[in-house]
């Protein structure tokens, strides 16, 4: 169960550990963590999946470390391993780039730095086993070279790690943390309605994370978060003495919900406070143009960042390639992706319809629409695919006029 108390995993900053094989990568992450968090080999390639924990780096705050495969991997198998470690580049906020005195700096080094600035990556190269050979002299000279920050740790004796982390509080970017989900919109003591089926992919008893991520927020920004089903919102607006400020519903009860919401109160979806939270709202609006000209015919993605059980009427796997169908007026092809996995050739793709994404981080978010966008493959996201087919996207926007304008221009 999410608890208010803890932060979701795809909210901290990810700090992820690139290098090549035995440079120290799995060491280093557990004396950054202090715990044995991966498994340590001197059996080159031992790690195989990407590791990751959720721990507080003080100042920082809440954070995920991933540990990856070694870049330098060999055979069929290392160059999957050396894939996995490539998609890790999309969720990573910064990146400690291990350089091994025994090894040497060559072309390894300058491929993964030069994807760390092609994804605009802040990267602290860390010269590794000072207690081995303490000369760092090579590594300072070739992160002097790079422009990018360089320290000397032991993973092993644990020398240097703390300054290690004083420098990756300070590069951390500025920016990572989200402007706020709902609270920039509201004003101290503003009434916020969160409309809210009970939702049979949630498990009984619970909230889904979008929920309750919003509702926090409400709360942290000093106005009041009022929780209804949608048989009950018309009631709840009428026996407020103020007007609430926004009314916030489940995508599923949009019809409704809006139809019960004055028109002088703001009116959203949960999906479209992600799509602007998690990622480019602007794109995802401007998506849901080309669904005006989709064809019997089209093949289109539908990504979602979990892997829970698909219910029945399920929205991504049922009711969308429904709607979609009749608003094409034929068959479509339909593929499906789910969990870490995005495909990277999108070209075959008339359009990419994706989750909330409350189970990515923003980083990771926002390279899939850029790559998507890169390719002029529209994107959309649930939220605002559903506003769009119900007619009511318009009035979804008007508490974000950016992402408005975007969908009256021609």
């Amino acid at each position: 169960m999410t608890s208010m108390n803890q932060t979701p995993r795809s909210e901290r900053l990810h700090i992820a550990i690139f290098g090549r094989r035995n440079a120290g990568k799995s060491s280093l992450i557990n004396s950054l963590t202090r715990q044995e968090a991966a498994i340590v080999s001197a059996v080159p390639g031992t790690t195989t999946d990407p590791v990751k924990k959720s721990m507080e780096i003080l100042p920082i705050g809440p954070v995920v470390i991933i540990d990856t495969a070694g870049i330098d991997d060999e055979g069929e198998l290392g160059e999957k391993r050396i894939q996995m470690t490539m998609r890790i580049l999309d969720q990573t906020n910064l990146a400690l780039l291990v350089l091994d005195p025994e090894q040497g700096i060559d072309g390894y080094e300058e491929q993964l730095l030069e994807q760390f600035q092609r994804r605009d990556t802040d990267v602290i190269a860390v010269g590794n086993k000072i207690d081995i050979d303490p000369d760092v002299t090579g590594g300072q000279a070739w992160a002097r070279e790079h422009k990018v920050p360089f320290t000397a740790v032991s993973a092993v004796t644990g020398e240097g790690v703390d300054e290690l982390k004083r420098l990756m509080s300070d590069v951390a970017p500025d920016d990572f943390f989200q402007p706020a989900l709902i609270g920039d919109l509201l004003s101290p003591g503003d009434a916020a309605i969160m409309v809210i089926p009970v939702d049979k992919a949630a498990p009984k008893g619970r909230l889904i994370l979008p929920q309750v991520m919003t509702i926090r927020d409400v709360i942290d920004h000093d106005a009041y978060a009022l929780v209804v089903k949608e048989r009950e919102l018309r009631a709840a607006i009428e026996n407020l003495q103020t007007p609430p400020k926004i009314v916030v519903t489940d995508s599923q009860a949009v019809l409704k919900a809006s139809a019960d919401t004055p028109k002088d109160i703001w009116f959203t979806t949960f999906s479209i406070l992600f799509a602007r939270y998690k990622g480019d709202l602007e794109t995802l609006v401007r998506g849901a143009k080309a669904l005006r000209d989709l064809q019997p015919g089209a093949k289109v993605l539908i990504a979602e960042a979990c892997t829970h059980h698909p219910v029945e009427d399920d929205i991504g796997q049922v009711q969308i390639p429904r709607w979609l169908r009749q608003y094409a007026g034929g068959d479509i092809e339909f593929n499906y992706q789910s969990g870490g996995d995005f495909p990277a050739d999108l070209e075959s793709y008339d359009v990419v319809v994706h989750c909330g994404a409350c189970m990515l981080n923003r980083q990771e978010m926002c390279a899939r629409i850029a790559k998507a966008d890169d390719m002029g493959i529209p994107i959309i996201n649930y939220g605002v695919f559903l506003s769009f087919v119900h007619g009511i996207l318009p009035r979804a926007l008007e508490p974000f006029p950016l992402a408005r304008m975007s969908w009256e221009e021609d």
